[in-house]
């Protein structure tokens, strides 16, 4: 599969089979993640793998918007010391949201399915989860992708809307339709 089918291929999966996924097949989720663009270098980013089932269950039970049955997860965290200070302390936010990218596509193009958890920033989602995988007070959880072998397959997509798209400078006319969603922590 080629990159660019790969991007347009994933999508969320929230369906696993009862089918482990291999630690070596985890390292190399992990070495993509890792290969995402980071600022300064800083690599503020740190995994926590989660494939026993009790605490699965346990972040399950907890967070409302994650009951999925996948075998595994990647808690995506960023590390407040490796991060930047002053006013670039926010982008460890960027850095781990491409390692989670990085995540997701290369599942895909490994025949995974996986979901993006979101996390960070509702501090009602933060909480719970720093306290079952017993993550210190300067690492925060920004999300988790739950990973497995799909039980369910959905066709590859982009969804482009050239209304959002301008050349040279942004046209404030331009009318959108405006979405009221509440945040839920799915992507």
């Amino acid at each position: 599969m080629d990159t660019i089918e790969t991007i347009y291929k994933r999508r969320s999966i929230r369906s696993y089979l009862d089918k482990k996924v291999e630690k070596d097949t985890i390292m190399t989720l992990l070495k993509a993640a890792t290969a995402a663009p980071t600022a300064a270098n800083c690599q503020p980013w740190e995994f926590i793998v989660v494939d026993d089932t009790e605490k699965l269950l346990e972040l399950k039970d907890k967070l409302n918007f994650a009951r999925y049955n996948a075998p595994a997860a990647i808690v995506v965290c960023g590390n407040m010391k490796l991060a930047f200070k002053g006013p670039g302390k926010d982008m460890w936010v960027q850095d781990c949201s491409a390692a989670i990218e990085n995540i997701l596509i290369a599942a895909t193009s490994m025949g995974l399915g996986s979901v993006w958890i979101g996390v960070y920033p509702i501090e009602s989602n933060i909480k719970p989860v720093k306290k079952i995988l017993n993550i210190p007070e300067h690492v925060t959880p920004l999300g988790i992708v739950y990973l497995g072998y799909p039980a369910e397959e959905k066709e590859a997509r982009t969804r482009l809307d050239e209304k959002r798209v301008y050349w040279q400078e942004y046209e404030p006319s331009r009318k959108h339709r405006i979405k009221d969603k509440p945040i839920i922590g799915h992507y």
